[in-house]
C-alpha cells in the first residue's frame, strides 16, 4: 500500500487521490516534524478553556452528509497546512490527524457547515461527533478512535483555532477541483472514443481530424490525434458506404475543436489547483499571503460550463442515430422493428434531460462551495451522457455488419456486449448503469488503449 508523506512542501494530485480514494497511509516527513518542533506556539493563542468552545460550532452543521472522499481530502490539505509549523500545533496533534487518515477514520461533516469540510476534524480528534471507519460504518467518533487503538486528544489552548482558522472552505473546494480534474482527464479520453465510434457508425470521415497548424490549440490537437488513432484500420470508413462527403455535420466534423476546448479548460483548472496546493500554508497575523478561495471557485465554475458543452455535443451525435433521415441508412431509433419498438430513442431523451440540467448548473457568479457541488454533479452527468453515446454507437456498429469496425472500437463493443446484447425493446436501464460503471472505472479506456497504446 502506498504511503503519502506530508512535508513542508506542496502535495501533488497523486497524493490527494491516493489518500481520498486508495486508502493510502499518511505519515509526516522529517522536515514537517522539525518545523512543528520549532513552530510558533503563540499563533492563534486562546485561553485554555477555549478549545471546548471552538469545537462546538462544527457540531451545529446540518444537511446531508458530505462525501467522505472530499472530507478526507480536506483533512489532508489541513494537515499539509499544519505541517508548515506556522500554526502553533504540537507534533502529536499533526501525527494524530495522520493516524486518522491512515486508519480510514473519516469525521461526518454536513453539507451546510459554515466551517467547510474540515469542520468535523477538531470534534473527531477529541472523540466527539460521529465518524465512519475504514469500512464505512457510521459510529460515534469515540468508538471509531477506540477501534483503531487511538485515544481522544486533549487539544491545547491554540490548537482548536488552528484546525478551524484560515480557509477551511478552500480545503473542501480544492479537493473537489483536484478530483474533478483527475476524473475529467480520463473521461475526456473516453469521450473521444465515443465520438470516434459515432463517426464510424454514422459513416463519417476522419479526414477532418488531421493536425491543424493554423489553430495550434493543444487540446484540439490531442482530441484529433485520439480520433485518428481509434479509427485506424476501420473497415466501415474504408468501405464504399463509408465514402461520404468530406463535410460531415458539425457535431462530427468539429469534435476536436469542442473536445479540445474542454481539455484546455481542464488543464487551466489543473494549473489553478496546483498553485493552490503549493500555497497551502495557514493564515497567520504576520503573514500577508492570505489564502483565498476565489481562484479555485472560478475554476470550478468554468469547468462546470465546459463539461456542459462536452455533454451537449455528445448528445447531438447520439441524436443523429435515431433519425433515419440523418443516420446514413440505419433504421429509425436503431430499433429491430421501428414500427413497434422504441430502440434507443428514450435513452437519448435521458441524455437530453441530463444536458439541460448541466446547463443549469453553470451560474454566472460561482461560489467555491456551490460550484464544487455543481461540478461534481456535472462530472457524473457527463459520465452518463458518454455511456449512452457508447451504447448507442455500439448498437449502430452492430447494424453495420458485415462491415468491420476498427480494432479499437470493436474492443469497446465486445466489452459492452459482456453486459447486454442488442435486440427487441428491453429494459435498458441496467445496461446504461453498467456502462456508466465501465466509463467511470476506466475499463472502456483500458480496452481501447490495449489496442492503440496510450491516448493523448
Amino acid at each position: 500500500m502506498r504511503t503519502v508523506t506530508v512535508g513542508t512542501g506542496a502535495l501533488s494530485f497523486a497524493d490527494v487521490v491516493a489518500v481520498t480514494r486508495d486508502g493510502a497511509q499518511v505519515r509526516l516527513g522529517d522536515d514537517a516534524l522539525t518545523a512543528l518542533d520549532n513552530g510558533d506556539r503563540t499563533a492563534g493563542h486562546t485561553p485554555h478553556d477555549r478549545p471546548a468552545r471552538l469545537r462546538t460550532p462544527p457540531l451545529t452543521a446540518t444537511g446531508p452528509e458530505a462525501d467522505p472522499e472530499i472530507v478526507r481530502g480536506a483533512m489532508l490539505l489541513r494537515l499539509s497546512a499544519l505541517a508548515t509549523g506556522r500554526t502553533g500545533v504540537r507534533p502529536e496533534t499533526a501525527r494524530r490527524i495522520a493516524a486518522l487518515l491512515s486508519a480510514g477514520i473519516t469525521p461526518v461533516v454536513r453539507e451546510h457547515d459554515a466551517l467547510g469540510c474540515t469542520g468535523g476534524l477538531a470534534p473527531a480528534l477529541t472523540g466527539e461527533g460521529e465518524a465512519r471507519d475504514a469500512s464505512g460504518v457510521l459510529m460515534p467518533a469515540a468508538d471509531a478512535l477506540a477501534a483503531a487503538g487511538l485515544t481522544p486528544l486533549d487539544l491545547r489552548a491554540h490548537e482548536a483555532a488552528a484546525l478551524l482558522d484560515g480557509t477551511p472552505l478552500l480545503d473542501g473546494a480544492l479537493t473537489h477541483l483536484v478530483l474533478a480534474v483527475t476524473d475529467l482527464r480520463r473521461l475526456l479520453k473516453t469521450l473521444d472514443v465515443a465520438a470516434a465510434m459515432s463517426v464510424e457508425a454514422l459513416l463519417g470521415t476522419d479526414r477532418a481530424y488531421a493536425p491543424d497548424s493554423l489553430a495550434p490549440h493543444p487540446g484540439r490537437a490531442a482530441a484529433g490525434a485520439n480520433l485518428v488513432a481509434v479509427l485506424e484500420g476501420s473497415g466501415v470508413l474504408a468501405s464504399p458506404q463509408g465514402r461520404t462527403p468530406a463535410r460531415d455535420a458539425h457535431s462530427l466534423r468539429r469534435t476536436p475543436q469542442v473536445h479540445g476546448a474542454v481539455r484546455d479548460t481542464v488543464e487551466h483548472a489543473a494549473d489553478v489547483a496546483a498553485r493552490a496546493l503549493a500555497t497551502g500554508g495557514p493564515d497567520t497575523p504576520d503573514d500577508p499571503r492570505d489564502r483565498h478561495a476565489e481562484p479555485v471557485g472560478h475554476a470550478l465554475g468554468l469547468l462546470a460550463l465546459a463539461v456542459a458543452d462536452a455533454a451537449a455535443i455528445s448528445e447531438r451525435r447520439t441524436a443523429r442515430f435515431l433519425d433515419a433521415a440523418r443516420s446514413n441508412g440505419l433504421p429509425a431509433f436503431l430499433a429491430d422493428d421501428p414500427t413497434a419498438d422504441s430502440g434507443h430513442m428514450v435513452a437519448q431523451y435521458t441524455q437530453a434531460a441530463i444536458v439541460a440540467e448541466l446547463k443549469r448548473l453553470t451560474p454566472p457568479a460561482p461560489t467555491g462551495r456551490g460550484a464544487a457541488r455543481e461540478l461534481r454533479r456535472a462530472v457524473d452527468g457527463l459520465t452518463r451522457v458518454v455511456a449512452v453515446e457508447l451504447l448507442t454507437a455500439a448498437r449502430a456498429l452492430d447494424l453495420r455488419a458485415p462491415l468491420a469496425p476498427s480494432a479499437a472500437t470493436a474492443s469497446v463493443v465486445r466489452l459492452l456486449r459482456e453486459h447486454g446484447r442488442p435486440g427487441p425493446d428491453r429494459y435498458l436501464a441496467p445496461e446504461i448503469e453498467d456502462t456508466v460503471g465501465l466509463v467511470a472505472s476506466g475499463d472502456v479506456l483500458d480496452a481501447v488503449e490495449a489496442v492503440t497504446g496510450a491516448l493523448a
